[in-house]
């Protein structure tokens, strides 16, 4: 499926209701499936990658039953998951992939974790290495998927690890499998992550610490689950964010978007780039919400240091279309994640611009843009089957000469089905 983006004849104008979060969504399937009890999850996202989840701890014996826009989980406790019988194929779902190993590594089945092409040549050494080190038995393809996870010899056991990389997928895979271990397992990040789960295993009644980079869980509690909503994903948020600043005369309002401090990196820094971004902040039950304002700006350039990136991992394809139009050059450092995401998204984004006259400048382990780019020629561009990537072309396109296609969105389901409907609606609302 291919998108033709028009450039926008108005500000974008009225009231947006982005899709509900993403990582929460895995989180309240996963850690409810090992909770004990029936609690409810209210908005959750009916993404593909969460579906993959979804059906994931299905197969494997829990009961969730959709009901409208809400899951209801059976939770069975820690060890209350069955044998799927079969490889859970997890399509493109990396959450998934590296957060359920932790949970399936002390579980008494065997199992084997699957997945597409993209999927499969994503690094999985950085979950395995700890799993090993607490004594899991799980082997991977040369540290790639697949994963073959078997009941460990005897219990797990808790473990001190500072991961390499700050990963909230790392980080909480870990956690997951301290639940299983006798004793108090730590785990230390280098920098701040997204803490999601920390925030629904507390909400969970588990006896879980911090002090600042490090996080430490007790093993063999049962989990108490509790009803959440979940709110607007930031990161489907920060598409129209940009628009708004960038699209002449334009004022919108995207409601109830979770502002978690561990998230909220684009609203930091296009903060600092001059947006005018109003926080009309509202009282969430586990999570901070808010209702964000956003109207147009003349925005400049600006450096994103190394240990800001883990507070805008996803978001730094969109981060780069605003700094387009930024006056002055903007630099974005510590982006090696960037190029082991669903596609290498430095060259994703590179070789776009490329095609619209637009050179970004590439150190080992930085980015440089331009800036003062007020318009982009009409071009052609590539998702590269990635979500994020195929969403932020879409809005370069606005402020195209004429317009744009970008070929291959479907992945756009993987996180926001109806991006190009809202997208649509948006721009065409008058004052």
């Amino acid at each position: 499926m291919d998108w033709t983006i028009k450039k926008s004849p108005r500000g974008l104008r009225g009231e947006i209701i982005v899709p509900p979060d993403k990582s929460i969504s895995h989180r309240a399937i996963m850690f409810g499936s090992i909770a004990k009890g029936k609690f409810r999850a209210k908005n959750f996202l009916f993404g593909e990658d969460c579906m993959r989840t979804y059906e994931a701890f299905k197969a494997m014996g829990i009961g969730i039953e959709r009901e409208g826009s809400d899951v209801i989980i059976e939770g069975k406790g820690l060890k209350g998951l069955s044998s799927p019988g079969k490889d859970l194929y997890l399509g493109n779902s990396g959450t998934t992939m590296r957060v359920i190993s932790g949970i399936l590594a002390g579980q008494d089945f065997p199992v084997k974790l699957t997945g597409d092409e993209s999927l499969s040549s994503r690094p999985m050494k950085r979950i395995v290495d700890p799993l090993l080190e607490m004594g899991a038995n799980i082997v991977s393809k040369d540290g790639l998927p697949p994963i073959e996870i078997k009941p460990a010899s005897g219990a797990l056991k808790a473990i001190s690890y500072t991961t390499p990389v700050a990963s909230a997928q790392v980080k909480s895979c870990i956690l997951a499998a301290g639940l299983y271990a006798s004793g108090t397992t730590k785990v230390t990040e280098p920098y701040q992550s997204r803490d999601h789960t920390e925030r629904i295993l507390e909400h969970f009644s588990c006896n879980i610490k911090r002090e600042r980079l490090t996080t430490s869980v007790e093993g063999l509690e049962e989990l108490t689950p509790r009803d959440i909503e979940v709110p607007g994903d930031i990161s489907s948020a920060s598409y129209f964010i940009t628009a708004g600043l960038l699209v002449e005369d334009s004022d919108i309002i995207l409601k109830k978007v979770g502002i978690n401090p561990t998230r909220k990196g684009i609203i930091n820094v296009l903060g600092r780039m001059n947006a005018d971004i109003e926080l009309i902040e509202a009282k969430g039950d586990f999570e901070p919400i808010a209702d964000i304002r956003v109207r147009t700006s003349s925005l400049k350039g600006t450096t994103v240091k190394k240990e800001e990136i883990p507070l805008l991992i996803d978001e730094v394809p969109i981060l780069v279309i605003a700094a387009l139009k930024a006056k002055g050059k903007t630099r974005i450092e510590g982006i090696a994640e960037l190029k082991v995401k669903e596609s290498d998204r430095i060259k994703s984004m590179t070789d776009n611009l490329k095609r619209a006259g637009v050179h970004i400048e590439e150190e080992e382990d930085a980015i440089i843009i331009p800036g003062g780019v007020d318009e982009i020629p009409s071009s052609s561009f590539e998702s590269f089957a990635d979500h994020r990537i195929a969403m932020s072309m879409a809005i370069a396109a606005l402020f195209s000469s004429s317009e744009c296609s970008i070929k291959g969105t479907e992945c756009a389901s993987t996180s926001y089905p109806d991006f190009l409907r809202d997208l649509e609606a948006a721009t065409s609302k008058k004052c």
